[in-house]
């Protein structure tokens, strides 16, 4: 069965996922246009240590928008899991929060699914939160492996499908490209 979104929603629920480049930056554009029209963004990132120099955070924060990462790193670095699954909640809880206060037009949810993947956040919860969120809130959640229920949920849901990467010839990760 389809699970469907409230159907007085005036908002909506965005997912960009798959292997593919481009999740990020196309949330990104989303940013970039709510901003143009006045609309109030924050991008909260679940992956991304805080003190990380990324250029998504550069250009959030150029464009005045609010950005705070809420994570350690990525897991596979990780040298405490039990850590970066209790920021997580932690980044959770304030998303939870921040929808929830309609204080933000468009609230960003980088690499949420990676959190949901690992069983480090409860897919119902995060369901229920999105389901009743107020009428005015969009929220963009980017990431792998987007749960089946949440693609099912969502109003769009994009897959980035990867064909070719640099990655593959042993190319590094290009600044202002990359990260």
């Amino acid at each position: 069965m389809v699970e469907k979104n409230a159907a007085d929603k005036k908002s909506l629920v965005i997912v960009y996922t798959g292997d593919g480049k481009g999740k990020t930056t196309a949330a990104l554009g989303i940013l970039m246009r709510a901003r143009g029209r006045g609309l109030r963004v924050l991008m909260l990132s679940f992956m991304k240590a805080a003190g990380g120099d990324y250029g998504e955070r550069q250009a959030v924060k150029k464009i005045g928008a609010e950005f705070t990462a809420v994570g350690r790193g990525f897991t596979w670095l990780s040298d405490d899991i039990e850590k970066d699954k209790a920021m997580a909640q932690v980044g959770w809880r304030r998303a939870r929060r921040e929808i929830a206060s309609g204080a933000y037009d468009v609230v960003r949810l980088d690499e949420l699914t990676y959190p949901l993947a690992f069983d480090w956040l409860a897919l119902d919860e995060v369901l229920d939160v999105l389901r009743n969120r107020p009428e005015s809130v969009h929220v963009v959640i980017t990431g792998r492996k987007a749960p089946h229920r949440l693609i099912e949920f969502a109003d769009l849901v994009t897959e980035m499908r990867e064909v070719k990467h640099p990655f593959q010839r042993d190319l590094p990760a290009v600044p202002g490209i990359d990260y």
